[in-house]
């Protein structure tokens, strides 16, 4: 049971490592610097303590569930995928709104100005996109044969 727990511990310090280094990139802040050492480190120190017991009780590592580390990985992957997908349709439909993005055309159509969308906020939302998909339907089609057959 700890090594589920360490196991989890590891995967949600790298996430926030993964996400520090995001919002460094594009912040250039001290505090985000920080934050993104402090979660390097405890990477490190949660694997070395992963290591340990990996070589002390073998059989531990062993009798690890691995179609549940999945499952769980690939639900935390979807939700993640799935929040930036959220976050750049609020993004654009924001602005949609804004009159700085939109002018009336001769006939009184609404046109859009390129500015719309940004290109960070595009690549982003294809890029996460087949990782939604494919991992989505890997968690989907985990959880429902949970609902049928009663196991992972």
């Amino acid at each position: 049971m700890i090594i589920y727990a360490l196991l989890f511990l590891l995967l949600v310090s790298f996430f926030s490592h993964i996400a520090s280094i995001i919002f460094y990139i594009l912040n250039k802040s001290t505090r985000i610097f920080n934050f993104f050492v402090s979660t390097l480190i405890s990477n490190m120190c949660l694997s070395m303590v992963l290591i340990v017991f990996a070589l002390r009780n073998p059989e531990m590592i062993r009798s690890l569930n691995m179609r549940l580390i999945l499952w769980v990985l690939s639900g935390i992957i979807m939700i993640i995928t799935l929040f930036i997908q959220i976050a750049v349709f609020r993004n654009v439909f924001r602005r949609s709104r804004d009159p700085e993005f939109y002018h009336f055309n001769y006939f009184g159509k609404k046109v859009y100005e390129d500015g719309i969308i940004r290109k960070s906020e595009f690549f982003s939302f294809v890029i996460s996109l087949p990782f939604l998909l494919i991992i989505g339907a890997y968690f989907v089609a985990r959880l429902i044969n949970i609902f049928i057959y009663g196991h992972i």
